[in-house]
């Protein structure tokens, strides 16, 4: 186990973000995360996983541990499914990548979202009709406080929209070690006609595409309206798409007839953040070094040196304008350090 002191963070968020950690120590086994909690270096602990969902707004005064634990072990299978166990330290994107080489179908739909296996449960993650919950057994923790380990089932993750126990009601008191999924090895339950899937997909004249496929056109999609982390520092969608109830919606809908929509239920509605955004001006707007993405208004950069609190700013002028726009609220998806 060894620990730095003053280390720099800008290569461990996917914003790019110039902050510095007290001490910083990269975890590669449950024995020196043990070690690590128990050294009372700092009396605060700091967590960092992937970095692709946290916006870092001031340096960390505490002990950052980067979760750093690798491994993708085949805990049972049959001729239908199989367990799959994977550390948490594993990039999401690679694990998605390691299910379609071996035709374990579940996770397609997940293509290419950045971070970590670790911290994939902690919001839930969601895209193109399928969320992690759809595919997830249960997870591996440690208790912060006492280094004991427990188990959480998915029904005591609570899995919500972009939520879950670990970003809500226990949140910074367990971490996240490995991720236990059941996926399917034959007869894949394909969703392919949400958002733009059933359009690639006729690109390729697949008609009747695999899991591969389905996996291949997620990723297309994805390049073509979401900037690289490696070239322009962001975090992905920075809001969550909100949800109004069947009151709301009938005067929205009334004012703004032509704005998408999804119907969840006789009583709520999710309206697209990226549109809201986008009516209000935002798409491709640059101030300073801050910015929202010119292909994708859901997206907020880093041109290059914009701070934390830069980017933060004109989050909340973003939410402001949607406020005064179309009198509803959008929250950020990212956690705000």
């Amino acid at each position: 186990m060894h620990i730095e002191e003053h280390k720099s963070l800008k290569d461990y968020n996917t914003f790019n973000i110039q902050a510095t950690a007290r001490y910083f120590c990269s975890i590669g086994s449950i024995e020196d995360l043990k070690l690590a909690l128990q050294s009372n270096i700092h009396p605060d602990i700091f967590i960092l996983g992937g970095g692709s969902n946290m916006l870092l707004t001031k340096n960390i005064e505490a002990l950052v541990l980067h979760i750093n634990l690798k491994g993708i072990n085949i805990i049972s299978e049959d001729k239908n499914s199989v367990i799959l166990n994977v550390m948490a330290g594993e990039n999401w994107h690679e694990f998605v990548q390691y299910c379609m080489n071996n035709d374990y179908g579940g996770v397609e739909n997940l293509s290419l979202i950045p971070g970590n296996v670790g911290t994939a449960p902690i919001q839930n993650i969601g895209a193109y009709g399928v969320e992690l919950k759809d595919v997830f057994l249960d997870c591996n923790t440690l208790s912060i406080e006492n280094q004991f380990e427990k188990k959480f089932t998915k029904e005591e993750c609570k899995f919500a929209y972009r939520n879950s126990v670990f970003k809500d009601q226990i949140k910074g008191k367990y971490i996240i070690t490995s991720v236990n999924f059941k996926l399917t090895k034959n007869d894949h339950k394909k969703i392919i006609d949400y958002g733009s899937i059933r359009d690639e997909l006729k690109k390729n004249n697949s008609h009747s595409p695999s899991i591969k496929e389905i996996s291949e056109a997620v990723i297309n999609i994805r390049e073509s309206k979401l900037p690289n982390p490696k070239n322009i520092g962001n975090s992905g969608s920075f809001f969550k798409n909100p949800t109004i109830n069947n009151i709301q919606f009938e005067k929205f809908n009334k004012k703004f007839p032509k704005a998408p929509f999804y119907k969840l239920s006789e009583f709520e509605f999710k309206i697209p953040a990226g549109w809201l955004i986008e009516k209000s001006g935002f798409k491709g707007q640059r101030f300073g070094d801050a910015g929202v993405h010119k292909n994708q208004a859901l997206v907020l950069v880093n041109y290059g040196n914009a701070s934390g609190k830069e980017i933060l700013e004109l989050a909340e002028k973003i939410q402001t304008k949607v406020k005064k726009d179309f009198n509803i609220l959008i929250e950020p998806e990212v956690n705000i350090v």
